[in-house]
């Protein structure tokens, strides 16, 4: 069973940064992406970043060239650095894991606040 967990959320302020991280665990096909999502309140969830273990990446257009997503395939973590951070990017965070046969697996999302 595949596990992930993500942490690093807190409060920031405008213009500041936060590096989240979602660590993997279980059997994990090697085929898999990672990636993020996040949803604030009363809005729908939204798609942040994605990146497979080859290390292609895809990004929002909201967070290009803010956010950087990254992954240490040797320990199954992936890593959202966000810089730049805006009121709007403040949302629960989501990671997931997606191996090749399409099952979807989801953390308990962490919170990040941007406020001054």
């Amino acid at each position: 069973q595949v596990q992930v967990a993500e942490s690093g959320g807190g409060v920031v302020q405008p213009g500041g940064s936060l590096r989240l991280s979602c660590a993997a665990s279980g059997s994990i096909p090697s085929g898999s992406a990672m990636g993020w999502y996040r949803q604030a309140p009363g809005k729908q969830r939204e798609f942040v970043a994605q990146i497979i273990r080859a290390g292609s990446t895809t990004y929002a257009d909201s967070v290009k060239g803010r956010f950087t997503i990254s992954r240490d395939n040797a320990v199954n973590t992936m890593y959202l650095q966000m810089n730049s951070l805006k009121p709007e990017d403040t949302a629960v965070y989501y990671c997931y894991l997606v191996v090749p046969l399409g099952a979807r697996y989801w953390g308990q999302g962490t919170q990040v606040t941007v406020s001054s």
